[in-house]
């Protein structure tokens, strides 16, 4: 798949919970939806919580440009599917790079092996 590479570099900062077949299957179970563009790709996961439907970019790679460059269709796409927010769990720099439209970092997520 074209966009195996930005995928498994992005995976390379997941902490381990997911490697490249998982993703594929997700993919193709519908569990999980693929943004390929040019320069980059998006995968993205529906949460539903109970009072709160959400979509979460699961992971992200190529060019930040391209996948900025998303952002509008990502969010009408969110939105036809009853999503009220988007989420996302990234590295430290994504609170930079997102800033400009709108986002804003709500929780921190701490991580400690064992």
């Amino acid at each position: 798949m074209r966009c195996s590479k930005w995928i498994e570099d992005a995976l390379a900062y997941g902490g381990g919970t997911h490697d490249l077949q998982d993703v594929f299957d997700g993919i193709l179970s519908g569990n999980m939806q693929l943004w390929p563009a040019e320069r980059g790709c998006i995968v993205t996961e529906l949460a539903v919580y109970p009072r709160k439907r959400v979509l979460h970019i699961f992971l992200a790679g190529g060019e930040l440009d391209q996948i900025t460059d998303m952002h509008e269709d990502v969010i009408r796409w969110a939105k036809a599917q009853g999503c009220t927010a988007l989420t996302l769990a990234g590295r430290m720099g994504w609170k930079k790079a997102l800033a400009p439209f709108g986002w804003e970092p709500t929780l921190l997520t701490l991580s400690k092996e064992i």
